[in-house]
C-alpha cells in the first residue's frame, strides 16, 4: 500500500489544468494503485492526481461504499441541487456550505482504457463534481460567493496561524 503525500493550497500543481491520459502502462497502473490506496483512509471521499503533485487527469473516490477511479473524467450530465458541507484534503481546516448537483454523471476510462461511467447522487454526485474541477486548476472555495467565501477565507488565514 502507498499512500502518497498530499500537495496543499498554493503548491501551483493544484492550479494548474491536468493533461490527459494518453499512455496506458505501467505508470498509470501505479498511479491509480497510489490514488486508491491514498484515498482508501478514513476521512477521505476523493482524491484527484494532482492533489499527489501529478498533474494527469485520474481521481479516485470512495463515497457511500462507492470504490473506484475515473482515468480522463468528463462531467457529462447534472441533475437538481444538493446544498451541504464540503471540505478539502487539499484546504485542511476549511470547510463551507457549497451547492452542487444533486446528481452527476462521469464518463471516463479505466486503467486499460475501457470505457466507464460512474453515476450518484448527493455526496456521491459532490465528490464527483468536486474531483473534476480539480483535474480543471479549480479548488471548491473558487465558487463560493458572499457570506460562505468570507467565512472559509476567514477559516483559511487562521487555519495557517496555526
Amino acid at each position: 500500500m502507498t499512500v502518497r503525500e498530499l500537495r496543499l493550497i498554493g503548491d501551483p500543481v493544484l492550479r494548474t489544468p491536468c493533461r490527459p491520459v494518453t499512455a496506458f502502462d505501467a505508470g498509470l497502473a501505479a498511479l491509480v494503485t497510489d490514488l486508491v490506496d491514498t484515498v482508501a483512509l478514513p476521512g477521505r471521499a476523493g482524491l484527484a492526481a494532482n492533489q499527489i503533485g501529478v498533474s494527469l487527469a485520474a481521481f479516485s473516490y470512495d463515497v457511500q461504499g462507492a470504490r473506484g477511479y475515473v482515468v480522463n473524467p468528463r462531467l457529462v450530465a447534472t441533475d437538481g441541487e444538493y446544498d451541504g458541507e464540503e471540505a478539502c484534503l487539499s484546504v485542511p481546516g476549511v470547510s463551507a456550505m457549497r451547492l452542487r448537483a444533486a446528481y452527476a454523471r462521469v464518463e471516463g476510462v479505466d486503467a486499460l482504457g475501457r470505457p466507464i461511467v460512474v453515476e450518484g447522487t448527493g455526496e456521491l454526485a459532490r465528490c464527483l463534481q468536486h474531483e473534476t474541477d480539480h483535474l480543471r486548476g479549480e479548488l471548491y472555495i473558487d465558487a463560493l460567493t458572499g457570506e460562505r467565501r468570507r467565512t472559509a477565507l476567514r477559516q483559511l488565514r487562521e487555519a495557517g496561524a496555526r
